[in-house]
């Protein structure tokens, strides 16, 4: 994976507006010759960017850019710190190492990640500028046990963020996924530390696929989508600021109330309330119905005798009963 220096970063942004810049005018305005600019953008390529070139007109990028602005994200989020990394291994990791100076509701951005996760230690593919890749500090003093359900309520905050950005459709998968017509839109991860009798320090991280490279597509192995089959996605930095603004308040809110103050919140959002799921415990697989979450945030499975059961914590998988793949 290429690094971004500061001269390949000055590049991008000429190229971020999807017009065509011949070789000969990106040399002169970066001071280097039209070998070296054809060089960088071959680097462009290799963190996931469509950039394309046609003899006698120049480079372009498949679609513009939208970048992401560290200072109006810092001046639009004041007072919560925003620190935006373009190419990074990992946004948890990197803020998970610097919680001694972090403070509720800080905030790491990233337009490209090399060593982004999942759920289960999945590696999550993170190309240049096609995701918005966003990782949370939050800490509850209360502890650990505290922190149960709290992804579920995360994934409703992102969700109800996007519909205030005009993004309608969007659904949840108990218990970390955001779904869009049956496919996974992003995911979130959730880690935390902590001590007996101490606070819990969290660190919520999420990937939300918005316009992926036809070459990065590819590399998915479950069915996906992207944020842009809903609509134009302009401002990349205003669909941030909605989504720390959501997450900040539905975390303070969850701090006072518990997973219990959002569960008709969710149940609405379900994607799989009502419908035959399979859940998966290791070897183990039972069939049902699901029914939503209960006060605790615990997937409740109505089985073909009546009975209710609840599942919470562990390694659960949760999956439609035609396979789809959790």
């Amino acid at each position: 994976m290429s690094e971004l220096t500061p001269l390949r970063e000055s590049l991008l942004r000429m190229l971020a507006d999807g017009h065509f810049h011949s070789g000969e005018q990106l040399g002169e305005a970066l001071s280097v010759s039209r070998a070296a600019v054809s060089k960088h953008v071959q680097a462009l390529k290799r963190l996931g960017l469509d950039v394309y070139s046609v003899s006698g007109k120049g480079y372009r990028l498949a679609v513009p850019l939208s970048l992401l602005d560290p200072v109006r994200l810092g001046r639009e989020l004041a007072p919560t710190r925003v620190e935006v990394v373009p190419v990074i291994g990992s946004t948890n990791q990197h803020w998970l190492e610097s919680i001694p100076g972090l403070e509720k509701g800080d905030v790491c951005l990233a337009e490209c990640q090399t060593a982004g996760r999942g759920r289960r230690g999945r590696h999550w593919v993170s190309p240049f500028g096609g995701q918005l890749i966003l990782s949370l500090y939050w800490r509850l003093e209360q502890g650990m046990a505290a922190a149960m359900g709290l992804s579920l309520v995360v994934g409703i905050a992102v969700v109800e963020a996007l519909q205030a950005q005009g993004f309608e459709g969007v659904q949840l998968k108990w218990p970390n996924d955001l779904y869009l017509g049956g496919r996974k839109l992003a995911g979130i991860l959730v880690e935390m530390s902590g001590t007996a009798g101490g606070p819990c320090h969290l660190v919520i991280g999420m990937g939300l696929n918005l316009l992926l490279p036809k070459d990065e597509q590819t590399r998915i192995d479950q069915p996906w989508a992207e944020l842009a089959e809903l609509g134009e996605i302009a401002d990349r930095n205003a669909l941030v600021v909605a989504l720390v603004g959501y997450l900040q308040r539905y975390l303070a809110l969850f701090e006072r109330e518990g997973i219990a103050a959002f569960r008709e919140q969710w149940n609405r959002l379900d994607y799989f309330n009502g419908k035959p799921v399979r859940v998966l415990m290791g070897e183990q697989e039972v069939h049902g119905r699901a029914r939503g979450i209960d006060d605790q945030g615990a997937l409740l499975l109505e089985l073909d005798n009546g009975e209710i059961k609840r599942f919470l914590g562990g390694e659960i998988s949760l999956r439609g009963a035609g396979g789809q793949v959790s």
